[in-house]
């Protein structure tokens, strides 16, 4: 199984307008170089996928990790947004993703992630969410290609060269053939500007989550994109991955070259460890409730870490939720984690739930 050390956050982080700082040297090796060994990582998550989630999921087999989406302006304009973009020492190889809707704001957030010492720079171009749609960002560019060609055209005229580029398309804004060309069209834009891959969700901006992630479709695009493919240009998967062995189906009947997990991961970092026991033509074996407790207490001292008591305690609430359909009393422990209003609270589900003497596992 891989596994990465935990790590505090860097006594002198890089300042968005400095040199990088030397938890950033493996942008000077491939970052993709996990696709070969272990075709997988952990997706952004809007609202999860913080620090703390990620080392979880990187001690449980996660090669390779994607923030949640950042606003440009948020990093531009300094405060909490930059704040939270900085990097633990062993979070890497890692891509910031950015979100945004001016070629010149995005450049520049891109430019602030080198500078933070980020191996990747990815360009959501997929979020279907209504509020992003009024600024005609994310997936809501799908509708917008020329837009959307302005902004990796900005981005790789900023900083190709110092990392590597990857953008997060959905299959198209609606299933109507003008969308999907314009898919096409900014997928073709990418390989021009020198970009290094892509990840495609089998559903459309419409669907949202809804409906099954239409994985014939990302076959269809990645026997489209064959030759690009073997020239080096990545195109990974995403929808519907909520066990280890979906991440082998999708690989085989797509032709992807990795899956990203994403919401099969919230609250089951498991899944990584499991990927890698099929790899070994190894039996999965499930978390027992002592391995349980403690990664929800590690997660949780990342998570103090991180953002205090207060914030943690919040964000656990909902992890927690996630994490008890682990749990041999998965309903009352839900019930248990939903009711939780005090840190206090939080620690009694632990000690009432996860003490393995008392649950006989």
């Amino acid at each position: 199984m891989i596994q990465a050390s935990h790590a505090t956050r860097t006594d002198t982080p890089a300042c968005a307008t400095g040199g990088l700082p030397a938890s950033a040297t493996t942008s000077s090796r491939d970052p993709f170089a996990w696709v070969a060994t272990a075709p997988f990582f952990q997706a952004g998550l809007a609202g999860y996928s913080d620090a703390a989630m990620r080392m979880v999921a990187r001690k449980h087999g996660a090669p390779y990790c994607i923030t949640e989406a950042m606003l440009d302006h948020f990093l531009i304009n300094g405060g909490k947004g930059l704040k939270a973009a900085e990097l633990l020492d062993d979070d890497h190889p890692i891509a910031g993703q950015l979100m945004g809707s001016h070629p010149k704001e995005i450049a520049e957030g891109s430019r602030i992630l080198v500078g933070l010492g980020y191996d990747v720079v990815d360009i959501n171009l997929a979020c279907p969410v209504k509020k992003i749609k009024k600024k005609c960002r994310g997936g809501h560019l799908l509708s917008a290609p020329q837009e959307a060609i302005d902004i990796l055209d900005a981005v790789a005229q900023s900083v190709a060269g110092d990392v590597p580029l990857t953008i997060k398309l959905r299959r198209s804004y609606d299933d109507s053939d003008a969308m999907t060309a314009n898919f096409h069209r900014i997928v073709e834009a990418a390989i021009r500007f020198g970009y290094k891959g892509v990840t495609v969700h089998g559903r459309t901006v419409e669907q949202k989550y809804i409906g099954p992630s239409r994985w014939p479709a990302l076959k269809q695009i990645t026997d489209t994109y064959r030759a690009e493919m073997d020239a080096g240009f990545h195109i990974f998967g995403s929808g519907d991955i909520f066990t280890p062995q979906s991440i082998f189906d999708m690989i085989t009947q797509t032709g992807v070259q990795a899956a990203s997990v994403a919401r099969g991961c919230i609250g089951n970092p498991w899944i990584f460890e499991q990927a890698h026991q099929l790899m070994r033509g190894q039996p999965i074996t499930p978390p027992t409730v002592q391995q349980q407790r403690d990664v929800l207490l590690e997660h949780f001292q990342l998570s103090v870490a991180e953002h205090g008591e207060n914030l943690a305690g919040r964000m656990m609430r909902k992890f927690g939720i996630k994490f008890s359909v682990h749990h041999p009393q998965p309903d009352a422990v839900k019930d248990r984690f939903i009711a939780v209003k005090t840190l206090d609270d939080w620690r009694a589900v632990l000690d009432a739930y996860y003490d393995a003497t008392s649950v006989g596992v």
